[in-house]
C-alpha cells in the first residue's frame, strides 16, 4: 500500500526531476476540459476534486469558472493538514448535492478492483454533469505511453476495457478523459462519444 505522505508528494508532485505533472501541463489539460464542458454545454457551479492532491485543479477551475464552488477531498492526512482539504475517499465520500464537474485524476489505480468498482459507482452518484477521469491502464503501462521513472509502479493496473465497462452504466465517454453523466441533459454526436 502506498503511503500518501510528505515523501510521496515531494517525489511525484513537487520535485521538478521526478514529478508526474507541473502547473503548465495541468493548465493546458484544464483549458481543454473546461473549454469542452462549455462547448457541451455543461454549466459548472459546483466542482468536486476527489483525490485533489496539492490542489493543482483549484486555480484552473477558478480561472474558468470564477463563480464555481470548488471542493477538494483527499485521503492523505498529510495533505489535509497542509492544505485544509476535507479528508475522505472516492470510495465512500458523500454529499447531499451532486456536482456539475467531478475530477478524479490518478486515484483509481491505487484501489483494488472491488474498491475501484465501488468508487466508480460513487462517482456516478456524485456527478450530475461531467466527470474528468484519469487512470493509468495496463495498456498505458505496457505500451510505452508513460515515463516509468516518473510514474508510481505501486499502482494496480486494469485494462481500459475494465474501466469502460464499469463507467458505462453511469456515463457516456466524450473523449479526452471527459465522461458525461447519463442524467445530464447533454446531446453528444455519435463520433463525439468514445464508448
Amino acid at each position: 500500500m502506498t503511503a500518501f505522505d510528505r515523501d510521496y508528494y515531494q517525489r511525484f508532485y513537487l520535485d521538478p526531476k521526478t514529478r508526474v505533472t507541473d502547473r503548465a501541463a495541468l493548465d493546458k489539460l484544464g483549458d481543454f476540459v473546461c473549454g469542452y464542458l462549455r462547448y457541451l454545454p455543461i454549466r459548472v457551479e459546483r466542482v468536486l476534486d476527489v483525490g485533489c492532491g496539492i490542489g493543482l485543479w483549484r486555480d484552473v477551475i477558478t480561472r474558468h469558472f470564477p463563480a464555481a464552488r470548488y471542493q477538494g477531498v483527499e485521503v492523505s492526512e498529510y495533505l489535509c493538514e497542509r492544505y485544509g482539504w476535507e479528508q475522505g475517499s472516492v470510495v465512500d465520500y458523500t454529499s447531499r448535492t451532486r456536482f456539475d464537474l467531478v475530477i478524479c485524476q490518478g486515484v483509481l489505480p491505487y484501489l483494488d478492483a472491488r474498491a475501484a468498482k465501488r468508487a466508480i459507482e460513487n462517482l456516478g452518484a456524485l456527478t450530475r454533469g461531467a466527470l474528468y477521469l484519469e487512470a493509468v491502464t495496463r495498456e498505458d503501462w505496457d505500451g510505452g505511453v508513460l515515463d516509468k521513472r516518473r510514474t508510481d509502479n505501486a499502482m494496480l493496473l486494469r485494462s481500459a476495457r475494465w474501466y469502460r465497462r464499469a463507467l458505462a452504466p453511469h456515463f457516456t465517454g466524450a473523449g479526452g478523459g471527459v465522461w458525461v453523466s447519463r442524467r445530464a441533459k447533454v446531446s453528444l454526436f455519435a463520433l463525439e462519444q468514445s464508448s
